[in-house]
């Protein structure tokens, strides 16, 4: 009998958000979200940029869009399983477009948020450039090309992702972050035109500086006043202060402001304040521009033997690296989706990002100063030395110094970005004696990024942590680097004794969620070939998820954050990875197409580790048990087990007592700098069950239950309201479970989804790095009893209702 379990979301509190990336919608400036309406081929098209080709039989689409995601994982595809084994090749996108009369005397652009990769951009047939690097946001003037009234506009943008392999990981093909037309007057603030610093900062006081950008398009000499107005959080007027000054045509001029906010709000992790400034050009009396930005006032500083203090306060960053995929949403940006990791990383405890290995999207950003993050900015993962055959170092020579300079002048505004790295395990590391490349870039990139902000330490991520490190060597950098190598972390101030010290990336420890190897006490090094097909590896491409399996150049988590919390020395660390992502598989190639790495799988659920950090980095009380309960005789299979490790993750407690049927079996506690508890368990099916205590008294209670066969679906929202906006998204956990509820550990049921009213099936996966299931289909197996359903809203304020099916389940 086939029945089916149907969510419904609410419709009374269904609400319309309009998309739009407003600074300030005024008639001095309009920020328009130019995503909708795209028409997009996939391959070359020749005359594609020509106003009048006819791309009527082209596909319709809104962006952001990713078409590697699309495709069919297959081993055939020129960028391997290190690059998600999915297609690149070419695509071309078009959109018609209509500009008023009213703006006929205006200046127009357009924002590119980014696009991978080696994009150009035409409009009404005239060529507006190139921009090889996938990862930066960059603008293009369209004024001088445009029709207005009735007159169709065409902007043409042609993708070229076909040489491959160029990326180490998944890097999505296409337009695949925001697009926005921005409209203001001929006298104008420049793209990401103000920088504000906050030199002084008291109890009392703080001088906000604020130094604006302002171009001049017209044919003559302009007289303008600039208007800059601070406001609180909650939008109450703080401070302002007005200037005025000549501007040459054709020229640009630098602006700069001092005011004074008394009492000031500190950001901080746990208080993130934002401030917002407002600024107004003024031209014969007229507002013809106005654009705002989001700031927050905090001090810090890097100690070379205390670590990190923000505010004055002694602070430990706690980070993670990650990279910019989404899961089963490929690289399309999607605020939602990342809002969705950084909620679940901070109540992991984590209070800080890696931008691996490149510039982020925008909206990353956006939400660490609001949530609370510090960032780690990042801009190249190589240099003049390649990795990938096709990769950035074609384009170093011409490219880096215009690149660096465009990521610098976007970020250096938010006040969670708060360290730029300039490379991650850099070829130039490494040379005879009389290289001096490493030496002379290293110092080359500093001043760039000097030149455009003194207020933040720039680093690079060294994986040569030897004395004839030639980026080390160069002295240009103002904190040291390492990745891995923990057995030298309590000894770096003797290689490197001036300068503070952060762990740019740690750990690398493998695990498959709900994948159990023993004995658990046993730690596994892969082989360092894992590059090359295992011989000696799991049958199902699975590592264990116990902590005693990590990659050769790193350690286990447990290992790692011993040697962390020690020393007060080292400032912050940055695990590789906080979420599972596509490509890199290792310790596997293909058949695997995604990581092992993460604290969190690809679909989004914690592996057990996420527990060792929370128990560790918050103060809320955890008690986390596992493996699983079913070990034998439950199914017909692999899980066979007489005697099963059973591991505990808690905190705030003395002791954690152990219980199989309501029979104890003994109580455990931490011995020296260990981080969980263990026993060894002749297994029975029933109940297990853990109560850790605090001076006797009962503090967490935990159960896991020996589940019986699959029975039925239970789904979960993680927000049964969603805004009708088009964009916003619901991530339903589909759990396979017996008839009591239980989860069925061994589940692989496939699970077909149904979706109608105003929203639609944006994606599924299941977390396991070998499934070869389109992220895109409208069914999917779960995965050791799990996976993950994404309803996107279609724009419609409706009701929606998500049914998931599976063959003999309720």
């Amino acid at each position: 009998m086939k029945r089916k379990a149907c969510l419904f979301f609410a419709v009374a509190a269904l609400f319309v958000m309009i998309s739009a990336k407003t600074y300030s919608q005024t008639v001095s400036r309009v920020i328009k979200n130019f995503n909708t309406g795209w028409k997009f081929y996939s391959g070359d098209a020749t005359g594609a940029e020509q106003t009048g080709f006819n791309d009527q039989s082209w596909r319709s689409l809104n962006l952001p869009h990713d078409w590697s995601i699309e495709g069919e994982f297959s081993d055939k595809h020129p960028a391997g399983a290190g690059g998600g084994a999915l297609p690149g090749g070419i695509g071309w996108y078009r959109k018609s477009f209509t500009i008023p009369v009213s703006a006929k005397d205006n200046a127009v652009f357009i924002d590119f948020d980014g696009v991978y990769r080696n994009s150009e951009v035409w409009i009404n047939g005239h060529y507006l450039g190139k921009r090889p690097n996938g990862y930066i946001s960059f603008r293009y003037d369209l004024t001088p090309y445009l029709k207005t009234g009735s007159l169709k506009n065409v902007i043409a943008v042609k993708v070229d992702n076909s040489q491959q392999p160029n990326s180490r990981w998944y890097s999505g093909s296409g337009i695949y972050r925001n697009v926005w037309l921005t409209i203001t007057g001929k006298v104008y603030i420049e793209y990401n035109g103000t920088f504000i610093t906050t030199p002084k900062i008291s109890g009392q006081s703080a001088t906000v500086n604020i130094k604006t950008t302002i171009s001049n398009h017209t044919e003559s000499l302009q007289q303008f006043m600039l208007s800059s107005v601070i406001y609180s959080a909650d939008g109450k007027k703080v401070a302002a202060l007005g200037s005025g000054n000549n501007i040459k045509a054709g020229s640009s001029i630098v602006a700069g402001q001092d005011i004074n906010i008394p009492s000031p709000a500190l950001w901080s992790v746990d208080k993130p304040y934002l401030y917002r400034a407002v600024s107004a050009v003024v031209v014969n009396g007229k507002e013809v521009d106005r654009y705002e930005t989001a700031f927050g006032i905090r001090s810090f500083h890097f100690d070379v033997n205390n670590g990190f203090f923000l505010n004055g306060e002694y602070v430990k960053i706690r980070g993670v690296c990650n990279h910019h995929d989404l899961g089963c949403l490929g690289a399309a940006i999607n605020t939602r989706a990342l809002e969705r990791q950084l909620e679940i990383l901070k109540a992991m405890g984590c209070n800080a990002i890696r931008t691996s290995h490149n510039p982020p999207a925008p909206e990353l950003l956006n939400l660490c100063d609001r949530m609370g993050f510090i960032i780690m900015d990042e801009t190249f993962d190589m240099w003049a030395r390649k990795k990938n055959d096709f990769d950035y170092h074609l384009d170093w020579q011409q490219w880096h110094k215009r690149d660096l300079e465009d990521h610098v002048l976007r970020d250096r505004n938010h006040p969670s970005v708060m360290i730029w790295s300039v490379g991650n395990e850099i070829g130039e590391q490494w040379g005879a004696s009389d290289d001096s490349a490493g030496i002379v870039i290293s110092k080359e990139l500093v001043n760039i990024v000097k030149s455009l902000d003194t207020t933040r330490p720039v680093v690079t991520a060294n994986n040569e942590t030897g004395a004839g490190n030639k980026l080390l060597l160069s002295g240009a950098y103002d904190i040291t680097g390492y990745n891995y190598h923990h057995d030298e972390w309590k000894d770096v101030l003797n290689r490197w004794r001036d300068k503070p010290f952060i762990i740019t990336e740690s750990v690398s420890a493998l695990q498959t969620r709900g994948h159990y190897d023993m004995p658990s006490d046993s730690i596994r090094r892969w082989p360092k070939r894992w590059d090359l097909p295992l011989t000696d590896g799991n049958a199902d491409f699975t590592c264990s998820a116990y902590d005693n399996c990590s990659a050769p150049w790193g350690s286990t988590h447990e290992e790692t954050l011993k040697v962390f919390e020690k020393y007060k020395h080292i400032s912050g660390m940055f695990i590789w990875t906080g979420f599972d992502y596509l490509g890199e598989p290792t310790p596997y190639n293909w058949p695997a197409k995604s990581s092992y790495f993460g604290i969190i799988d690809l679909a989004g659920f914690p592996k057990d580790v996420y527990y060792l950090y929370q128990s560790v980095w918050t103060n809320k009380p955890v008690l986390h048990l596992f493996p699983h309960w079913n070990w034998k005789g439950e199914k017909t299979g692999d899980i066979n087990a007489d005697t099963v490790d059973v591991w505990a993750y808690y905190n705030n407690a003395d002791e954690v007592q152990l219980f199989l049927n309501g029979k104890p079996l003994g109580a455990r506690k931490k011995k020296e700098d260990d981080m969980h508890v263990g026993w060894k368990v002749k297994y029975e099916p029933g109940v297990l069950k853990a109560i850790s205590k605090k001076d006797g008294s009962v503090v967490l209670t935990r159960e896991i239950k020996t589940a019986g066969k699959p029975s039925k679906i239970i789904l979960n929202a993680d927000r049964n309201i969603i805004s009708a906006s088009g964009t916003d998204l619901s991530f339903i956990t589909v759990k396979v479970a017996d008839e009591n509820g239980t989860l069925v550990p061994y589940a692989d049921d496939l699970v077909k989804f149904k979706v109608s009213g105003g929203g639609f099936l944006a994606g599924v996966d299941n977390g396991n790095p070998a499934s070869h299931e389109s992220f895109k289909a409208k069914e999917h197996k779960v995965f050791n009893g799990l996976c993950v359903a994404v309803i996107q809203s279609s724009g419609k304020k409706e009701n929606i209702t998500v049914t998931a099916a599976s063959k003999g389940l309720e």
